[in-house]
């Protein structure tokens, strides 16, 4: 059973995809390269949450634990215990295969890989790992 999720980029859609699992009840890891970026991401995930409070859409309550379930970090190993991880870097695919093949090194072996691209082949970013058969490509839509 999926418990915990790693989400690779803090920009707009990895703090988009994060918030969405966190809403929903999920641990988040939410892991970047830069300390910057990290903070822009949770500040737009807790301003997108306060909009939701103000319209009465989202309890204030559960804001509060939505964004206590949110681990913002710099370390790619923090995402080892993780069950799903989705790359949300930028549409780059030196970069992306890179990310694979670190994140394959670092989570455990039944954890499933995704990838946000919409543009770079799924097979090509399961290639560079060692489990090919655990890659999927979600394309959420920019939020």
């Amino acid at each position: 059973m999926t418990k915990k999720i790693g989400v690779v980029g803090a920009g707009i859609m990895g703090n988009g995809i994060t918030q969405v699992f966190a809403v929903a009840g999920f641990e988040v890891w939410m892991r970047d390269v830069a300390q910057a970026a990290l903070d822009k991401g949770m500040k737009t995930i807790q301003g997108s949450l306060d909009k939701l409070v103000v319209k009465e859409k989202l309890a204030a309550a559960d804001r509060d634990a939505t964004l206590k379930r949110i681990h913002p970090t710099l370390n790619m190993a923090d995402l080892g215990s993780c069950d799903f991880v989705i790359e949300a870097a930028t549409e780059n695919v030196d970069l992306k295969k890179k990310i694979f093949q670190e994140l394959d090194a670092q989570i455990k072996p039944d954890a499933i890989l995704a990838t946000n691209t919409s543009s770079i082949s799924i097979t090509l970013m399961a290639a560079v790992t060692k489990r090919p058969e655990k890659v999927i490509g979600m394309h959420f839509m920019n939020p």
